[in-house]
């Protein structure tokens, strides 16, 4: 296949862009990929770009670009500046930042909460509190089908966990 271009070099280059649902396609070889500026061959992956670029995706679809740039008041950093290299100045900017950070988080990974393992022998109330997580999740989608006898039983549960955890806490 020829380059879409300049109709001369074989396109080595195959680029798909979707937005909106819309699918559009280049081919193009390597020498009128670089023209277009597109595309950076020269340079190894870069996490920050990478991360930059979901910023920038994400809010733009959940909020509205600010005209003033947010500073932490600790260390002075910019939240421009984190945008360009993808970096804290300090541990304070995530405090500073956090109105811009949450719908990223969420936007990344699907919600705003740290979900890891827990330990075998770790913290017996972390474990039912995912629990219950988990179950009020369950609850909404057997309310949403109007599975009412099953989410009765999913509820109960929740409940008892619940339960559960205030007495423990009682104990403390």
């Amino acid at each position: 296949m020829l380059c879409q271009s300049c109709n001369n070099n074989q396109a080595t280059v195959h680029y798909t862009k979707i937005i909106n649902g819309k699918v559009s396609e280049l081919h193009l070889c390597e020498e009128c990929a670089r023209e277009k500026n597109e595309f950076e061959f020269d340079t190894a992956f870069s996490f920050h770009k990478l991360l930059t670029g979901l910023i920038d995706n994400i809010q733009s679809e959940t909020m509205e670009k600010d005209l003033q740039d947010i500073v932490c008041s600790f260390c002075g950093s910019s939240y421009s500046k984190f945008k360009q290299t993808g970096k804290f100045g300090c541990p304070e900017c995530y405090n500073s930042f956090k109105s811009k950070l949450s719908p990223l988080f969420k936007g990344i990974h699907g919600h705003n909460e740290h979900i890891g393992k827990v330990p075998e022998r770790g913290n017996q109330a972390v474990v039912k509190k995912r629990e219950i997580t988990k179950l009020r999740e369950e609850l909404e989608e057997l309310v949403a089908i109007e599975a009412f006898e099953k989410a009765a039983v999913v509820r109960d549960k929740i409940n008892a966990l619940e339960k559960e955890l205030e007495e423990k806490r009682g104990d403390n």
